[in-house]
């Protein structure tokens, strides 16, 4: 049986999917014992934290497959996989409702004032409660930029039509107008302009790296909320402190951190009032680590020598001259 090295944490009922048809051993990449099981898997099984780079595949001479059970791939040197003859496989989707409510309810957080007690208030306290927990605009009032306009980006259109939010977008590709789901099409100068909840979901690839940075936020409303769960690279970190400090009606959730996870001691953003950091939590839902975790399925038909149902985007993948 093929020996399936798995590094990082999946649903169970996957694990055991696989172990009917492959040898399974899980072993963190830090274990001491991982090199020796490296060198002999046939697949690997990853999710956030395990960094496949050339030196790493020199140490895998009979891996066949990798699979990654999430939607990105940036831990993944996919070229340096395919010069191998390594095939890639990944979970596109698998997230996509998970990301959506948080990101909802990241927005509803941050705009929409609660208070819940755990002692009973005075008649005075219970009154200055509900004067000052008051919220300043409605949704309705408001325009929804989404930058990005791929699944997650697309729903969470969906989600502020249903709340009756202008919603925009701006995304490096023409979107049918029947996938809009109500949303506008501008230019990114608009996009920045015009938002008040500024909602990133970009992909990865390296083009998008600082993307929001300090040029950026200066066209950006200074009471604007920004989320980000995409991936930590695409925030300018020190040009977004910056901006916080400099601007304080603004707000900032971020799911997401560059340059490492967990964020280091020195993060610019740690501390600052209008700055609030989540552990990369936007997919935690049972269901959807449950669907990361399926990426199983994918390794085990290219190991029967089938063709994957979701190989990497072929933007990823080295151009012929």
């Amino acid at each position: 049986m093929p020996l399936a090295l798995i590094s990082e944490d999946l649903d169970a009922e996957c694990v055991a999917w696989l172990a009917e048809r492959c040898e399974v051993e899980k072993v963190p990449a830090s274990d001491p014992g991982f090199p020796e099981l490296l060198a002999r898997a046939e697949a690997l099984i990853i999710r956030t934290y395990t960094s496949v780079t050339p030196d790493f595949l020199d140490r895998a001479p009979n891996l066949r497959v990798i699979g990654r059970a999430g939607v990105a791939l940036e831990n993944v040197d996919v070229p340096a996989c395919r010069q191998r003859g390594i095939r890639v496989v990944h979970t596109p989707g698998s997230n996509t409702r998970a990301v959506v409510e948080y990101v909802t309810a990241a927005i509803l957080d941050a705009l929409r004032p609660r208070l819940y007690l755990d002692t009973p208030p005075t008649p005075d306290e219970w009154h200055e409660i509900r004067r000052t927990r008051v919220a300043r605009r409605e949704l309705n009032e408001m325009t929804l930029a989404l930058w990005g306009f791929g699944r997650i980006g697309s729903a969470m259109a969906r989600v502020g039509a249903a709340m009756d939010m202008r919603v925009l977008y701006h995304d490096i590709r023409d979107v049918p107008p029947e996938q809009r789901h109500a949303a506008t099409p501008v230019g990114l100068d608009t996009l920045l302009a015009e938002a008040d909840v500024l909602s990133i979901h970009v992909d990865y690839r390296a083009a998008n790296t600082g993307i929001l940075n300090a040029d950026a936020l200066a066209r950006t409303k200074p009471d604007a909320l920004i989320v980000n769960s995409s991936r930590g690279f695409v925030v300018d970190a020190p040009a977004l402190a910056a901006h916080l400090r400099d601007t304080p009606g603004a707000t900032a959730v971020l799911d997401v951190h560059d340059p490492h996870e967990p964020i280091p001691a020195d993060y610019p953003l740690l501390g600052l009032p209008n700055a609030r950091l989540a552990p990369h939590l936007a997919s935690g839902t049972a269901k959807a680590k449950r669907d990361m975790s399926w990426v199983v399925r994918d390794v085990w038909r290219v190991l029967q020598g089938e063709e994957p149902h979701h190989p990497p985007p072929a933007w990823l993948l080295p151009q012929p001259a």
